[in-house]
């Protein structure tokens, strides 16, 4: 694994998570009700961002140019340190705002953690086990881009997908799309208005098993749980980095 790439997984598909915790959990939502605040983060050589909560709902912006809250990390290595929990970040801005990272900011990312590594009983309550698979799903798509655009092996990969959107999607549950251009991956968390190629999994359980590493892809295929079609090459290709997801999320 290379621990740059990490870095870029953690701001937009880890953290990213944070954006449909808000979106899907209600006691996520009342945490940040009726606030106003903005934490950037900054990784030399790495990936920057901006988690923005406001009014119950948070957004994951580019760059950290006007965030109220500045974490800088001298290495991505320190970055993924923070989300491994053996580095503590010193905000370089908004120290009269440190409440809100040492207290609601907490809350929510092991709200996140919960969800993300959940315990097996856990699972057995329905609306968990739908809330905890949906948030894994907008994050694998975000993994997937991230991996094609910055992992070496993730970018061979991506030079081989044509110019396309594919479309990502549990049956009756969540639909994302990667919008593959001149071989950069962008992940999308809406329905594509058109599609190059598709991958449908039959339904919430057999997506978790996959995620979980139960039950196996090709296989699943061949058995008509995941249906794909249209350019098979995207499909394949993107297959090849999901692999690569695998490992950095393992």
């Amino acid at each position: 694994m290379d621990s740059r790439t990490m870095a870029f997984i953690n701001l937009n598909a880890v953290l990213g998570g944070l954006t449909k915790l808000c979106e899907l959990d209600s006691a996520a939502s009342k945490i940040i009700e009726g606030k106003n605040i903005s934490v950037g983060i900054a990784v030399k050589d790495g990936p920057e961002g901006t988690l923005a909560f406001k009014d119950g709902k948070c957004s994951l912006i580019r760059g950290c140019e006007k965030c109220d809250i500045k974490l800088p990390f001298s290495t991505p290595e320190k970055f993924n340190g923070m989300i491994d929990g053996t580095v503590t970040p010193i905000p370089s801005k908004g120290f009269t705002k440190i409440g809100f990272l040492t207290r609601d900011f907490i809350k929510l990312t092991d709200m996140l953690t919960a969800y993300l590594r959940p315990k097996p009983e856990a699972l057995e309550d329905e609306r968990f086990f739908t809330v905890s698979t949906t948030i894994m799903f907008h994050l694998i798509v975000d993994a997937i881009s991230q991996i094609g655009n910055e992992d070496e092996v993730g970018r061979f990969s991506a030079s081989n997908i044509v110019d396309g959107d594919i479309k990502l999607e549990i049956s009756g549950g969540p639909v994302a799309y990667i919008h593959a251009e001149n071989h950069h991956l962008t992940a999308v968390h809406k329905a594509p208005e058109k599609m190059m190629s598709y991958m449908c999994f039959q339904d919430m359980r057999v997506a978790r098993d996959l995620f979980d590493g139960k039950i196996n892809a090709v296989a699943s295929v061949g058995q008509g749980k995941v249906r794909i079609g249209g350019m098979i090459s995207q499909v394949d290709n993107v297959n090849r980095i999901l692999d690569r997801v695998a490992l950095y999320l393992a």
